[in-house]
């Protein structure tokens, strides 16, 4: 119908556009999924490239520090004179190189480690070595090992990270290809539903056009109908009192009283139109005295009325013709041979009804029982659709609600790591200044205590000694006091203000060094729980949206089984309403058909009964008996059973058929 052609055809727009939409969904996903693996890949790039110039700078600190003798591997010690002699170019690059190298470090180190790398940086190089370096290398050593482990654990999540996103594009990929093939099968469908709709447009514009040509002929069909069935019952009225005339003029003259006028005349006994039967016919003596004796009319007289009074309101056509042959007067052995044909049509009739009632019983049953199968598929399909539905369009356990809460959840861990990667950036930059402005503030206040120290010591030291010189000078004015000291005093109080300062400086910057290390720590953990739940939650979207097009591949072809199903039970159904008229009826009146058959049965064979019993037919009969008999007639007509007769019929002389049969009469 087109109407079920433009249903399926907006179905399948509705499919088509959904699938385009979740399409769309899953190719920008992988989309977001390939900018934030890139942004992933540049942070980790980033991050390599840091450790391994830190690791480098850790190596070649090292390097320097064992060339001149950190590791205690040279002969001699290095803050041996002439070892070091022509080497301060190499101090100073060696300082540059151990201080950006150990600044590195100082976030990894413990306080007790970077109390003796901040003590070994801020002490002056003077081309003496102290062994407190060899501690330093040690440190050094350490820190290079760390970075080392700290590049390889970034490495092998950087792998497993690559590893996820292959995995989880594949998963999309695989998603998107089977909804694409689920779109293209919809658009056919599409195409093959306009074909059909257009099939259908033009079946229904012809249906509409017979339909009219067919009403237009029935209404002039209706009125040559009525002319007809007057013409035909006129027809009926004419021909049954045309058969009443024709049969009582035979039955006038088929008469035994007519036969006995008609062989008195000779205009009906002579010529071609003569009406009696000139045969010498002998009878045997019992016939001729039933004969003599019967009343010749009343045995056809009785069957006719027995016939009649069967028939009664019933007007059965088998017993019609049978009383009309009757009242015609025909030979009754055409009479007998026509009740015979009649019963054994009786018979047939009845078998046929059996066979039709015994076949309406069996397609009902198996009709009825496709159809109650078909129902319980339908409901089955129905249930299934329902639940495919809701695990698709559920609003709170829907797989579409799942995956728009899986891709929130997934651009928030997004966000997350991309906010937290920043901040944390920007605070490793902020501690790093601060770090190295601890570090310069300390190696000045170190400078200026010891030059405070030197220079009070030594003026504390040749005061002591009375050493200090005096050249000739003016003389003094009397405000002057000879005992003049300096501020040798108040210098112990400026270096001991300047040490405290220091010692606050380093207190400074070993929390600053935990601080970091703590923030540090803590953004690893929160980095390796965002990595974590970003591969599930990628994982668990593939998953969700591959089950999404699986499992609406698979409403469609549920919605198409449901719409086969309906229209199967539809036909059975159609089927049933079919052959329910000609069921119905043998159905309700099988049973009285065969009791009407039973009686039509038994009339006819009691009128057989009558008639075989008539003067006419015993005397048919008897002619037809003695010309069976031929030559052996007049022997046979004295007595049948003696052997003269018998022998005489089996063409021997009566010693050779006694001699066969010694109990025959005469024998």
């Amino acid at each position: 119908m087109p109407r079920a052609a433009y249903t399926r055809g907006a179905l399948d727009v509705f499919q088509v556009a959904k699938l385009q939409r979740h399409m769309d969904a899953n190719d920008a996903a992988q989309k977001t999924a390939e900018e934030m693996r890139a942004a992933e890949k540049t942070t980790f790039d980033a991050e390599e490239v840091e450790l391994v110039a830190a690791i480098d700078q850790m190596k070649q600190a090292i390097k320097v520090l064992s060339e001149v003798g950190a590791d205690q591997k040279l002969s001699s010690a290095a803050d041996h004179a002439q070892y070091m002699a022509g080497h301060d170019a190499a101090l100073v690059a060696m300082r540059t190189t151990v201080k950006k190298a150990m600044l590195k470090a100082l976030a990894f180190a413990s306080e007790k480690q970077a109390l003796s790398m901040n003590a070994f940086v801020q002490a002056p190089f003077t081309g003496t070595y102290s062994a407190q370096s060899g501690e330093v290398v040690g440190i050094l050593k350490d820190m290079r090992d760390t970075f080392s482990a700290n590049l390889k654990s970034s490495r092998e999540a950087e792998a497993k990270a690559v590893a996820a996103h292959t995995k989880y594009m594949e998963s999309m990929q695989q998603a998107y290809n089977v909804m694409g093939e689920s779109y293209q099968l919809k658009q056919g469908e599409l195409g093959s539903n306009d074909g059909i709709l257009a099939d259908k447009k033009t079946q229904l514009a012809d249906a509409e056009a017979q339909l009219a040509e067919a009403e237009e002929f029935l209404a002039s069909l209706l009125d040559m109908c009525a002319q007809k069935k007057n013409q035909y019952d006129s027809r009926l009225n004419l021909r049954a009192s045309e058969q009443s005339a024709i049969s009582e003029a035979i039955a006038i003259l088929n008469s035994d009283a007519a036969f006995a006028i008609f062989g008195k005349v000779a205009a009906t006994s002579t010529g071609a139109v003569s009406f009696v039967q000139r045969a010498s016919v002998h009878r045997h003596g019992a016939l001729a005295s039933v004969r003599a004796h019967a009343d010749e009319a009343s045995p056809r007289a009785k069957a006719v009325a027995f016939l009649q009074r069967a028939d009664g309101a019933k007007h059965s056509p088998v017993i019609a013709k049978v009383l009309a042959m009757l009242q015609a007067g025909n030979p009754f052995e055409i009479v007998l041979t026509e009740i015979k044909k009649m019963i054994t049509l009786i018979s047939a009739e009845e078998e046929r009804d059996d066979n039709q009632k015994a076949w309406c019983d069996s397609e009902r049953e198996k009709t009825n029982m496709d159809i109650g199968v078909k129902t319980n598929q339908i409901a089955a399909l129905k249930t299934e659709i329902d639940e495919l539905v809701a695990a698709i369009e559920d609003p709170e356990t829907g797989l579409k609600v799942s995956i728009t809460n899986s891709e929130v959840s997934l651009q928030q861990n997004y966000d997350n790591q991309f906010s937290e990667t920043k901040d944390r950036k920007e605070d490793n930059l902020e501690y790093q200044g601060n770090i190295a402005n601890l570090v310069e503030a300390q190696g000045l206040l170190g400078r200026a205590v010891v030059v405070l120290t030197k220079y009070y010591d030594k003026i504390r030291a040749e005061i002591k000694a009375g050493l200090i010189q005096t050249k000739d000078q003016p003389a003094p004015p009397e405000t002057w006091e000879d005992d003049f000291n300096g501020q040798s005093e108040g210098g112990n109080s400026a270096i001991g203000m300047l040490e405290f300062i220091l010692s606050e400086s380093k207190k400074e910057e070993q929390l600053a060094h935990a601080t970091e290390n703590e923030s540090q720590h803590a953004f690893e953990d929160s980095m390796a729980s965002l990595k974590s739940e970003e591969a599930s939650l990628r994982e668990s979207l593939a998953a969700l949206k591959l089950e999404l097009a699986e499992k609406e591949k698979t409403l469609i072809e549920k919605n198409k089984d449901h719409e086969k199903t309906e229209d199967e039970k539809a036909a059975l159904e159609a089927y049933l309403e079919q052959i329910k008229p000609g069921c119905d009826f043998i159905t309700t009146n099988i049973d009285q058909r065969k009791g009407n058959r039973v009686e039509e049965k038994a009339a006819l064979e009691k009128a057989v009964a009558f008639l075989k019993a008539t003067p006419v037919y015993l005397d048919a009969m008897e002619s037809a008996h003695q010309q069976s008999l031929g030559k052996c007639r007049d022997t046979c007509n004295e007595n049948e059973d003696h052997v003269d007769c018998k022998s005489c019929l089996a063409g021997e002389s009566s010693p050779g058929f006694c001699a066969g049969h010694p109990s025959t009469m005469g024998c």
